[in-house]
């Protein structure tokens, strides 16, 4: 069972873990860390077991509010998804252009100018 030398609030511990859980227990002794050095830095040098009873419910009250705040979350979900998906809105994209018609409306108002010219000059 591997042993891990970790420090909180300027004093180190030696803790024991599981084989493969050395990773995640440094990560939970740096986030106790990081509560216990201001405690420390405000308040001096603390009995060890205030300091990590103060530590850790300070660690507890962060916890607590991120459990409120994804409760709350879960039930703004939970709200979206009854409300069901927004119908569909419907969207027309005119296939020809409207300038094609005038183009070609043109263009057969001078094949007929065209085809007038030349029965006029075959007659």
């Amino acid at each position: 069972m591997p042993e891990l030398d970790i420090t909180i609030g300027g004093r180190d511990f030696q803790v024991s873990c599981q084989a493969g859980e050395e990773p995640f227990l440094r990560a939970a002794a740096s986030l106790l860390n990081a509560e216990a050095a201001p405690l420390v830095a405000q308040m001096g040098r603390l009995p060890e077991a205030k300091m990590l009873l103060m530590a850790g419910l300070m660690l507890a009250d962060k916890t607590a509010a991120q459990e409120d705040e994804m409760a709350r979350l879960q039930a703004r979900i939970a709200e979206l998804e009854a409300q069901g998906s927004p119908a569909p809105v419907r969207i027309e994209v005119p296939v020809i252009p409207p300038q094609v018609n005038e183009t070609l409306a043109d263009l057969a108002a001078r094949a007929e100018a065209l085809a007038d010219r030349l029965d006029e000059q075959v007659a």
